[in-house]
């Protein structure tokens, strides 16, 4: 395929949704979510309804009446002018450089359990792994979309399709067979509801919106995908039901066979499929290195996708030069050598941090989403003050009900994401926070989010009108 024929590449509806479900499907939320033991359907329902839905049907009528590359830049800038549609995008693409720790370390730590398991919680070695498989597919993105798709939808399949369907498969083919599980097969009612008037006992519903959050990252590709009326939204409403009703199973199945006193945020899949596969330790080893794969198809989805959306700011003049150059199929290769530079950063915070490694993958992860919902507070609004700014463009996909359908989706969005964002301001009861007090852990989060709210303000109050390239 030729430079021009790179550049034209579209996604018809299947490879679509395979690529947005290797952008957000992952099986390494499982032990997280199994810490909530039956309570796990519960929380995944209130993540569909707090998040999945509103972010879907917001992000598909934005995204099919503004198509044009830059996503949540564009929606934000035409409600609320330039200066916040660049603080939005930015908050989009840096949430990412953080949350991706946890899905390089779970790399390192399945890889070191397939081969030398006394590494799997060696920090040191989670840090040399995650730089090194971050840089080495950002320098691999480099070759373009065509190469990204390729890689998307065939790790996705080999790595994260397979083995959770091994997982669900083996899983209930072992409870079956009349083996001996941690928990009742049969719950009643009060295993199912969560313990609401305890705060910190559900603070873990932040991973169950985790497990979709970022729908809304797909539509830096709305330019890319034929048919984008008709086949963006069925992609997300596909993808999205396909990961509730594969995770929730998933889950369920790890915290039934794995002891709770010892399931590890790391390597918990892992210990689920020794006990599924006992008596074959390769077969374990050998879905470890699947699973690795595909967590890499992940990252390698993540890398290119957020910062496209930010590169397309730099017609606006929002980036200085140096961060506005492309190379010959189009990809923003300076921005992709920042983005690993922020990444590695963000590792050696984690390896450094002194509480242990559930406690140290939770903080970044609450980070993580708290940076992610105050873009959301962004998006919801826009979507909002669109109905009203312009309600002459045409939208492909609309939410019933007018205007009122759109205060209710949009402003039921909004008030979760302030729900959510009280949620991960408290550390969570199920995990311990040794050498931490709780008062630190508030501080990280919040000077940790405004020193990154901060750095877009700060770029754009000091842009020069030099960096708005010329017109050709």
């Amino acid at each position: 395929m030729d430079e021009r024929q790179q550049m034209t590449f579209k996604m018809g509806l299947t490879v679509f949704t395979l690529v947005t479900l290797a952008a957000l499907f992952n099986i390494r939320k499982y032990p997280n979510m199994a810490e909530t033991q039956w309570q796990l359907i519960t929380f995944c329902i209130l993540a569909i309804l707090l998040y999945l839905i509103p972010a879907s049907l917001i992000s598909a009528e934005l995204s099919t009446g503004w198509s044009q590359m830059g996503g949540v830049y564009v929606w934000v800038k035409e409600a609320f002018g330039q200066q916040w549609g660049f603080v939005a995008i930015w908050l989009q693409w840096f949430q990412m450089t953080i949350g991706f720790v946890s899905a390089l370390t779970f790399i390192a730590a399945t890889f070191a359990y397939a081969f030398i398991p006394s590494l799997a919680d060696n920090k040191i070695f989670q840090f040399i792994i995650c730089v090194v498989v971050w840089w080495g597919m950002t320098f691999l993105n480099f070759r373009g979309l065509k190469t990204y798709t390729r890689i998307s939808w065939v790790f996705l399949i080999i790595g994260m399709l397979i083995p959770a369907i091994l997982l669900i498969v083996g899983g209930i083919q072992y409870i079956m067979e009349g083996n001996t599980v941690q928990f009742t097969l049969h719950p009643i009612l009060s295993d199912l509801i969560p313990d609401f008037t305890n705060i910190s006992s559900i603070v873990l519903l932040l991973t169950f919106v985790f497990l979709f959050i970022g729908i809304e990252m797909t539509a830096t590709h709305a330019n890319e995908v034929k048919n984008v009326e008709k086949n963006y939204p069925l992609a997300i409403l596909v993808a999205g039901a396909v990961m509730a009703i594969v995770s929730t199973i998933g889950s369920l199945i790890v915290f039934l066979l794995v002891p709770a006193e010892n399931l590890d945020l790391l390597t918990g899949i892992m210990q689920a499929f020794e006990i599924i596969f006992v008596g074959y330790p390769w077969l374990a080893s050998f879905i470890a290195v699947l699973i690795v794969v595909g967590s890499i198809g992940e990252v390698s989805t993540w890398i290119l996708g957020p910062v496209r959306g930010l590169a397309s700011t730099a017609n606006d003049g929002n980036l200085p030069p140096v961060l506005q150059k492309t190379n010959a199929v189009g990809i923003p290769v300076n921005l992709m050598l920042l983005q690993a530079i922020f990444f590695t950063f963000w590792v050696a915070v984690y390896t450094m941090l002194p509480c242990g490694i559930n406690s140290s993958y939770w903080m970044l992860l609450a980070l993580t989403s708290i940076v992610y919902i105050v873009m959301y507070f962004f998006m919801y609004a826009a979507a909002i003050k669109l109905r009203y700014n312009h309600p002459e463009v045409q939208r492909a996909f609309l939410i019933p009900g007018g205007k009122a359908g759109m205060w209710l989706v949009g402003g039921w969005g909004f008030l979760a994401m302030v729900f959510l964002l009280f949620l991960s301001l408290i550390p969570p009861s199920q995990i311990p926070f040794t050498g931490m007090s709780t008062w630190h852990y508030v501080l990280f989060m919040i000077g940790g989010t405004l020193a990154i709210v901060a750095v877009p303000m700060i770029i754009y109050r000091f842009r020069k009108p030099g960096w708005k390239p010329l017109k050709r």
